[in-house]
């Protein structure tokens, strides 16, 4: 299944009908609450469209450009079904605090693109290739600036949770950019992604859940398990792109097969089939060794990773992150906002293929 969007519906002719409980390419299950989801996401985007318009229009243009460009929007997502769970909904806190987290999110894309080099992202060329390194730099800290303003608005208890989350996502770059130190042993290298992993994705996701429960009523005890339920999620999300990147026969994942490899990533399934799930283990470990460059040698190394025992283990690592953020919805109340989380859920397995 697509990573950023899933053709869902009927198509008669060139028409295509979107079923009215789709809701960002995930069935929620509940019309009511799909329709109230989809008119609450239209909120965030025109709030998030107004606040980046305000500035000067040689900022304005930068800062939008990933937004006119679509993407998921998973974190508002999060937030506004973790915020039909409590007993009393706040829909202009809801929104304002799922804004905080996409600009957060779309801010982070800004900065990795301008240290990764990319040149695409979301199916556009990157701000950094488009404009320059330094434009890209100064975007995302404009979207960091809007994402504070309206954190303030929120008040100390919203800040409090963004700052350490944002002390969290540049402790899992920084964790990165570092690695694992010399000497790590393959266990500490899979321990060390998982945890930046963890940092970079799951940490924000957190927040977003975290938010949620705060601006509808939900208990501490009912916070800490929308906590643990993002960390979960995020992971999993992750480890499903590492999957897709290697599994995805072509591109209608929306991402390139094969683009951590070229980008020398070290992802969880190839950490586990270096070890020797491989056919060809000591090949594998010689192309895993430097970014690939060459189209025949991303497709020698794709084709040993999709033979080989990593692949089995990544899947089951993500299963088992699934399984608990299963069990953290089990503990929070039950009813449509709960059966929709499930299903996002699932839909981070079932994409993975």
């Amino acid at each position: 299944m697509p990573s950023d969007s899933v053709t869902a519906g009927t198509t008669t002719g060139t028409e295509v009908t979107t079923p009215d409980h789709v809701v960002a390419g995930v069935d929620i299950g509940d019309a009511a609450l799909a329709d109230t989801l989809r008119s609450r996401l239209a909120e965030v985007e025109e709030l998030i469209v107004a606040r980046l318009e305000t500035g000067e229009d040689f900022l304005s243009d930068v800062a939008l450009h990933l937004v006119t460009a679509g993407g998921k929007r998973f974190r508002p997502v999060v937030t506004l079904l973790a915020g039909q769970l409590g007993p009393e909904p706040d829909r202009e806190r809801l929104v304002k605090a799922a804004v905080v987290c996409e600009m957060i999110h779309l801010a982070t894309l800004y900065h990795d693109d301008v240290m990764d080099e990319a040149t695409m992202r979301r199916g556009v060329e990157s701000a950094n290739a488009r404009w320059d390194n330094s434009v890209a730099i100064l975007a995302g800290d404009f979207l960091f600036a809007h994402s504070s303003m309206l954190l303030a608005e929120l008040g100390p208890e919203a800040v409090q949770l963004i700052a350490q989350t944002f002390a969290e996502l540049v402790t899992g770059q920084m964790r990165e950019t570092v690695g694992p130190g010399e000497g790590a042993g393959d266990d500490d290298e899979a321990g060390h992604y998982l945890r930046v992993i963890w940092e970079k994705t799951g940490s924000l996701i957190a927040a977003a859940a975290r938010f949620g429960g705060m601006y509808s009523g939900a208990t501490d005890e009912q916070l800490d398990h929308l906590r643990r339920l993002g960390d979960a999620v995020g992971i999993a999300f992750q480890i499903a792109d590492d999957i897709i990147d290697i599994a995805s026969p072509s591109t209608d994942s929306g991402k390139t097969p094969g683009t951590d490899l070229r980008e020398g990533v070290l992802t969880l399934p190839m950490i586990y089939a270096a070890e020797s799930g491989s056919p060809d283990p000591d090949r594998l470990r010689e192309l895993l060794g430097r970014p690939l460059t060459d189209d025949d040698e991303v497709a020698e190394a794709l084709d040993l990773l999709r033979g080989s025992d990593g692949m089995r283990r990544a899947r089951a690592a993500l299963e088992d992150y699934v399984a608990q953020a299963m069990a953290e919805l089990d503990a929070l109340p039950a009813g449509p906002a709960n059966e929709a989380l499930r299903r996002l859920v699932r839909f981070t397995v079932e994409r993975a293929g």
